[in-house]
């Protein structure tokens, strides 16, 4: 006879557990302290098993009927229903083990093998620590467009709309990654692309009319700073190169006979080396930063270390000091200066002065066929560039 639950509640404890069926396997195992757990008793593959459902009230007969039906169902497709719930069980452990964070661990370990830069890696590392809090600690194959969009929303409340931007590429990249170890099966950042604020793109700060690029080559010359960091400001001006390439450049990559300064790929922005042609002008300038700090390995070591190099805020603070602020010029800015003019006088080819700049062609097709150099019109555009800098002193001085 079918249960009931008058028939359940009433069932009275023994002092041996015993069952109180219902139909189709199900029954109700009662036991010597009262507790009453659903059983279904099923045969599979000529075995006889026993699947637990769970205690009676919390599970209720209406349900216990159900979960019986599914499993019989499951019987009929041919599948036994004990070995379908421990994969289901075994599949949410594992889920539950490759969380955000996990996942994004194994990546930072990816960029370091492949040799990515140390400061690619602290930006990664700091942009992925902003998730551990709100998404890190869940499975990653759980987590969805909206879990990402309210961090997302969060960081923008802040004004950070660039932070916000990059955050969304880096957690892509983390979930693209995923996908390919066969983590997850979709990336939700992809259907965020239109849902963030697009924030203002900002130009560096830089000089380009010729009378004043001349008053701040003049105003680095007269001022009253440390010889190393006048010096790296002149240089930064003769050579366009990214301010941390030179910050962090040493003696070693100097070939002063050869004039020429080799860039080792792990310092450059696109982990490639790059070959800067060195003029006269920046020769006389090595030559006399030589005599100020050619014990250390750096060029330009910190005043607190031999050892270490300057800082990446010592050019800007001193240019803030000569009187130029961040909305007039920047470390950085000495490039736009020299890519605006260069391109402006019509005397070299685009691809070369991007060389020089060691930009990388973003066509893929065109990347591939334009491998070269341009050295021999690298070399004589830097020629051209440091007499035009020795101009534009003469002009301010006039």
């Amino acid at each position: 006879m079918p249960l009931s639950d008058v028939k359940i509640r009433s069932a009275p404890a023994r002092d041996k557990p015993y069952k109180i069926f219902d139909g189709g396997g199900l029954h109700l195992l009662v036991t010597p302290k009262e507790a009453r757990l659903w059983r279904l008793k099923y045969r599979f593959a000529g075995r006889e098993k026993l699947l637990s459902f769970g205690p009676y009230p919390l599970v209720s007969l209406k349900l216990a009927r159900s979960k019986r039906d599914a499993a019989r169902l499951q019987l009929l497709e041919g599948q036994d229903p004990g070995e379908v719930r421990r994969a289901a069980r075994l599949s949410e452990e594992r889920d539950r083990a490759l969380t955000f964070d996990h996942i994004a661990a194994e990546y930072l370990e990816k960029l370091e093998r492949e040799g990515r830069a140390a400061a690619t890696m602290k930006k990664t590392r700091w942009l992925l620590d902003i998730v551990k809090p709100r998404l890190g600690s869940r499975p990653i194959a759980q987590i969805e467009a909206p879990d990402v969009l309210e961090l997302l929303r969060q960081i923008e409340s802040n004004g950070t709309y660039e932070t916000s931007r990059r955050l969304r590429s880096t957690i892509g990249t983390v979930f693209r990654f995923a996908i390919a170890t066969g983590r997850a099966s979709s990336d939700p950042t992809a259907a965020l692309k239109g849902a963030l604020v697009r924030p203002q793109v900002k130009l560096r700060s830089a000089l380009l009319d010729p009378r004043e690029v001349g008053k701040l080559l003049l105003t680095i010359e007269t001022s009253s700073g440390q010889p190393t960091t006048k010096h790296a400001l002149c240089l930064l001006a003769l050579l366009a190169p990214r301010p941390g390439e030179l910050r962090l450049a040493k003696w070693e990559e100097f070939d002063l006979d050869g004039a020429v300064w080799r860039v080792p790929a792990e310092r450059m922005k696109m982990r490639r080396p790059h070959r800067v042609p060195l003029p006269p002008q920046a020769l006389r300038e090595l030559a006399e930063l030589a005599r100020c700090t050619g014990d250390s390995d750096f060029l330009f070591p910190s005043i607190n270390s031999w050892k270490k190099p300057i800082s990446e805020n010592t050019l800007n603070v001193a240019l803030k000091r000569m009187g130029y602020g961040a909305d007039q010029v920047t470390a950085h800015g000495f490039r736009a200066t020299f890519s605006t003019l260069a391109n402006e006088s019509g005397q070299w080819h685009s691809d070369a002065i991007e060389r020089a700049l060691a930009h990388v062609e973003n066509n893929d097709v065109r990347r591939a066929y334009v491998r070269g150099e341009h050295w021999d019109e690298r070399v004589r555009m830097a020629l051209w560039w440091a007499d035009q800098l020795d101009a534009f002193r003469a002009l301010a001085r006039a």
